[in-house]
């Protein structure tokens, strides 16, 4: 277990340093005028973290994000495992989310500002839309997917149907349900950086916005960065929450000292 941990941990190094190498490299040659390279970008990085230009931009952008994701995750949960515990739910909701999931929901966007303007109303709805039909997919098919002899023998020992909801179907659906949230958020850092793109240039869409047109293409991508590096730092953090809560197995190595290593 510990080398395989120490093995994981090398080859993620090895793919950072082969990403941000590339990166370098490509930059040096260059590929084009408006490609700056890493060690470039990361000068321009920590100028926007000196002048504090992350630290007004970012209020704005996680603001439509955190209520995106909230509101996504309790009713996208909520819609899945309804659809999961109900037949006539199923028929009503699963055709309208597969939908959602394969259209090109970006193009919607034009009709949110018709409808809510360009205020956070259309930015928070830009999030749910990206994140909702993840969750509540891997919701529905976790719930439904609940292994039939688990249901059979709490109908055995006699478990009304909200013990078996409660005590059996939502623990053995709860992984899933929290990949799909973890998904879930995944969509919902697009949907936020979208929606400030192609609605309101505010927060982090601001100042790429502003950066590329006035050809200050380092600061650009270090604003790109920024978000990519928050995203993932974010993600990482719920599959080690994950990890910690459904697998604690592999979170941790304990030797056993009965066996000679």
């Amino acid at each position: 277990m510990v080398n395989f941990f120490l093995h994981s941990r090398t080859l993620k190094l090895l793919s950072f340093i082969l990403v941000f190498g590339g990166w370098e490299y490509a930059g040096r040659i260059p590929v084009s005028p408006a490609f700056p390279t890493f060690l470039q970008t990361m000068e321009a990085f920590w100028q926007l973290m000196a002048d504090g230009s992350f630290f007004k931009s970012y209020p704005e952008t996680l603001k439509p994000l955190a209520l995106g994701l909230i509101i996504s995750g309790f009713l996208g949960v909520s819609c899945g495992v309804w659809m999961g515990l109900n037949r006539k739910a199923e028929w009503f909701g699963s055709p309208v989310f597969i939908v959602m999931q394969s259209a090109p929901l970006a193009a919607l966007i034009p009709l949110l500002v018709m409808a809510y303007g360009i205020g956070l109303t259309s930015k928070v709805l830009v999030v749910c839309i990206m994140a909702m039909p993840v969750i509540v997919l891997n919701s529905f098919n976790a719930v439904k997917h609940t292994p039939y002899a688990l249901k059979e023998m709490g109908t055995s020992f006699l478990g009304t149907k909200w013990d078996i909801i409660f005590k059996i179907i939502l623990p053995s659906a709860s992984p899933v349900i929290f990949v799909g949230l973890r998904l879930g958020a995944s969509a919902g850092f697009i949907g936020a950086i979208l929606s400030e793109l192609l609605i309101t240039p505010t927060g982090i869409g601001d100042l790429i916005t502003y950066n590329q047109s006035i050809a200050e293409y380092p600061k650009m991508y270090a604003a790109i960065f920024s978000i990519i590096v928050l995203a993932v730092a974010f993600l990482e953090f719920l599959e080690r929450l994950e990890h910690t809560l459904f697998r604690p197995d592999t979170c941790r190595y304990r030797p056993n000292k009965g066996v000679n290593s």
